[in-house]
């Protein structure tokens, strides 16, 4: 390899004697795209997940031609291997331009190829690629056996490229929107199995029709060297929308807390709602409907019968292993144990090195919970798990109001591939339905106290009242939610338990998500620790 210095905005430019085509084949350009070169490219992108941990090296794990005719880029699946001893594995597709004016913000190196100049970049920047990856899932045959496998479904027919476009900021993955009528989601941290989010999206579309999640079209995923099926990419229809339904609550609550100012509503004499007690529309009092709207509870009630048919699709499969319902038993029991005892001494230690950042109510209820921690173990680890008569199902498992679009008076849901910390595997085991009811309440819970948290100015009733019109709040929206869900999964035969079973899960759910949430909050933004600290203080004080 020869090296020269040629003075640019990207610095050192590299000459490789050989087609771009046979690139990857060449170990000096392999040791040069591998260096610091990458992983300095790498950790500026948002999808990236290792910013926490120190890079020992990259690997070029596998790779693999996305070509049609002469058209050639590469999908590199790279392996970032960390100090701390763990890896991760990376999806990157590359590109050759030789235009000096093009993606100055997206390059990755410098290089010329056979004496032509240019930059190798990420190909989701270019048309080209976009139009050719589009292209290659449309013509796609209906059985591909080939490494690089193109599938459409049979509603994604007849149809030709038009225009694509990014879809916006995202965090973990690259959405392209395509004619304005399809998105492609490319996943860029990738596991050595089906991503769930291609798999529930193809499962509940494909095969079960249900109606309020975006349409499966098509998908690429690649065969590894080991025989894994690893997901790439997966195509869906676009859904028209208002936004999301964090966005949409955070709006309705904050006119449902000005009501407070405009009716001069008394707080304290508010009825109170037994807590995770099912209400129906009538149940409710008329100064509460008074104060909040009918509106906002016909609203719950249709995110509520979303979630319960999204749930009912999931456990009515027989056939498909991956899916069909299960119940409880030792091994799992024993599984979810470990799982709440370890996270919740991981939290006890943080609040315990914690508490000197914490003041006032949130100090008081950090001091309660340290208190009573061994009647909180010994309630969960002392039930009788074989009294468990539910079924276990395939579940949304990181669902919240972030994951759920608003299209006029309906709801529909998004991104299955379940908790970023999780590993595949865990993601893919059978789950209560009401872990996603469960993560749904603290989303909710903390929608109510970031209105509040946001608009300090703006409200003039006490803190201490506004916590109160929040646990209010709170009472009414999960009991509405609760009585128009367990309505619709018993009249769909889910079996999700009887009701002391329900409540039980509830409970263990809410814990495990509030726990979860409250070693974040102590780490990143301690006065926001209140939130997950009156989450538990609920459970354990209810």
């Amino acid at each position: 390899m020869s090296e020269d210095l040629i003075s640019s905005n990207n610095s050192t430019k590299y000459n490789f004697d050989v087609p771009w085509e046979e690139l990857l084949e060449n170990k000096e350009f392999l040791k040069v795209f591998l260096s610091d070169i990458l992983e300095k490219y790498i950790i500026k992108q948002r999808w990236y997940g290792g910013k926490a941990s120190k890079v020992k090296y990259i690997e070029l794990s596998e790779y693999f031609r996305i070509q049609q005719n002469d058209e050639v880029y590469f999908g590199l699946i790279l392996e970032v291997d960390f100090v701390e001893a763990f890896y991760h594995h990376y999806f990157l597709p590359i590109a050759f331009v030789s235009d000096e004016n093009f993606a100055k913000k997206e390059r990755i190196l410098p290089i010329s190829i056979k004496n032509q100049e240019g930059f190798i970049i990420d190909a989701v920047n270019l048309e080209a690629f976009r139009k050719l990856v589009f292209e290659r899932i449309a013509n796609a045959e209906l059985v591909d056996k080939t490494k690089v496998q193109y599938h459409k479904s049979k509603e994604f027919s007849n149809v030709v490229y038009e225009s694509s476009r990014f879809m916006g900021l995202e965090q973990s993955n690259t959405s392209l929107i395509f004619n304005d009528k399809y998105v492609i989601k490319f996943f860029r941290r990738i596991f050595s199995n089906k991503n769930p989010d291609y798999e529930m999206n193809r499962f509940l579309t494909d095969k079960k029709d249900f109606k309020n999640t975006p349409k499966y079209l098509g998908s690429i995923n690649f065969i590894g060297q080991e025989q894994q099926f690893i997901t790439i990419a997966v195509l869906q229809q676009l859904i028209p929308n208002q936004g999301d339904a964090w966005e949409f609550f955070l709006k309705e609550i904050d006119k449902v807390f000005e009501t407070l100012e405009s009716k001069n509503i008394e707080i304290n004499n508010l009825p109170k709602p037994i807590l995770y007690e099912r209400l129906r529309i009538h149940d409710i009092p008329h100064r509460i409907i008074d104060w909040v709207g009918l509106n906002l509870f016909l609203k719950i009630k249709i995110l509520a019968k979303r979630t319960a048919e999204m749930h009912i699709n999931l456990g009515s499969e027989f056939e498909d292993t991956a899916f069909t319902p299960t119940h409880f038993n030792g091994d799992y029991a024993v599984w979810l144990k470990n799982r709440m005892i370890y996270q919740f001494q991981n939290r006890l230690n943080i609040i315990e090195n914690n508490l000197h950042k914490l003041e006032g109510y949130s100090l008081e209820l950090a001091n309660d919970l340290l208190s009573k921690k061994s009647l909180i173990r010994s309630k969960f680890l002392n039930f009788d798990w074989t009294k468990l008569k539910g079924e276990r199902i395939r579940v949304h498992g990181d669902y919240h109001l972030g994951q759920v679009l608003v299209q006029n008076d309906d709801f529909f849901i998004l991104d299955f591939e379940g908790e970023p910390e999780s590993t595949i595997r865990d993601r893919q085991v059978k789950q209560p339905p009401l872990k996603d009811v469960a993560g749904l309440f603290r989303s909710f819970h903390y929608a109510i106290y970031a209105t509040i948290f946001n608009n300090k100015a703006k409200y003039k009733h006490s803190q201490e009242d506004m916590f109160t019109a929040a646990e209010l709040l709170y009472g009414y929206f999960t009991g509405i939610f609760l009585g128009t869900y367990i309505y619709e999964v018993q009249q769909g035969n889910l079996n999700i338990g009887y009701s002391q079973e329900r409540n039980f899960m509830l409970e263990y759910c809410l814990l495990e998500k509030a726990v979860y949430e409250l070693g974040y909050e102590l780490n990143s933004r301690p006065s926001w620790a209140i939130i997950p600290l009156k989450g538990i203080s609920n459970l354990i004080n209810n």
